[in-house]
């Protein structure tokens, strides 16, 4: 029988659960113990030395929770603080900026790429440097027509309007993703990008897929929604692949029995805020439900 590994997830808050839901309907051999740390929601407006304090805080439990991996389902500490953590850790991280800038690459139509962030995240211009590592590397759009005139140099790829949009996150944490404020909000901080004329638009934050619906209602049908989740499922299972590999060859040890051994679990979860809004605004997600979560105070 395939033993199930164990995949330790962060985020500031709810939204890397939609990630999470990406990864149990589609790696069903995994565990994943997550971590929401909301009671410093948002991440959005921290200076990188804190990002990197509380992604070693966080990693360092994670790690003690059994994780034999590291998804940083967050696009700010991916842009941010995930270089360090990679130094300081000896264990496989795979982080959000450079899955979801390969995708967009891969998906668009017309070489006008877009994104929407947290200011961090806009600033780091990490998605920007990520489309271009990108096509240097051999990432081709999959339209034929495209992918030949970037080829003869007639027709320019690149992440042509990034956009902050502060106010995001703080509505999807208050459960409010599909209200009316939430639309208005939307049509507001998506206006640059209708008028840069983007075909394709990433989601460059977690919390960013729970408002999807709104997203496509005011950018309509003509733009292409990229959500980085569905590309780090793929290197998950690629890296997953690697793990099983390196543990017969005998490069690998096997995880500790004593967390594996525990009864039978798909998903644990862990906040540093408040479990139960947590779970209200987590159940609307995931269609497993969230039964329990557990507050961990970190950095004290």
């Amino acid at each position: 029988m395939k033993k199930q590994r164990v995949i330790g997830m962060f985020d500031s808050g709810v939204g890397g659960l939609t990630v999470m839901k990406e990864i149990l309907e589609r790696l069903l051999d995994v565990r994943i113990v997550y971590f929401g740390d909301t009671a410093r929601v948002p991440y959005g407006n921290r200076s990188r030395e804190e990002l990197i304090r509380f992604g070693e805080e966080i990693v360092t439990f994670l790690i003690g929770q059994g994780a034999e991996m590291i998804v940083v389902a967050c696009n700010t500490s991916s842009a941010t603080a995930l270089p360090v953590l990679r130094d300081r850790f000896d264990i496989p991280m795979i982080g959000m900026v450079e899955p979801g800038a390969r995708l967009a690459v891969e998906k668009t139509i017309a070489g006008r790429i877009g994104l929407i962030a947290t200011e961090t995240t806009v600033r780091s211009k990490a998605y920007s440097s990520g489309v271009s590592r990108a096509l240097a590397k051999g990432t081709l759009p999959e339209d034929l027509v495209l992918r030949e005139a970037w080829q003869l140099g007639e027709q320019a790829i690149a992440l042509v309007k990034a956009q902050g949009c502060p106010l995001f996150v703080p509505l999807i944490e208050a459960g409010l993703a599909n209200s009316s404020e939430a639309r208005g909000i939307a049509r507001t901080y998506l206006a640059p990008l209708q008028a840069a004329g983007v075909d394709t638009l990433i989601l460059g934050c977690t919390h960013y897929p729970f408002l999807e619906p709104v997203i496509r209602e005011t950018l309509g049908e003509n733009v292409l929604i990229v959500d980085p989740a569905l590309a780090v499922v793929k290197e998950l299972e690629i890296l997953l692949q690697h793990l099983d590999d390196w543990e017969c060859s005998g490069l690998l040890e096997s995880p500790a029995a004593s967390v594996l051994g525990k009864k039978h679990w798909r998903a644990r979860y862990f906040v540093s805020g408040d479990p139960g809004l947590f779970r209200q605004v987590g159940n609307t997600l995931l269609s497993e439900g969230i039964d329990h979560v557990e507050q961990v105070v970190l950095g004290e």
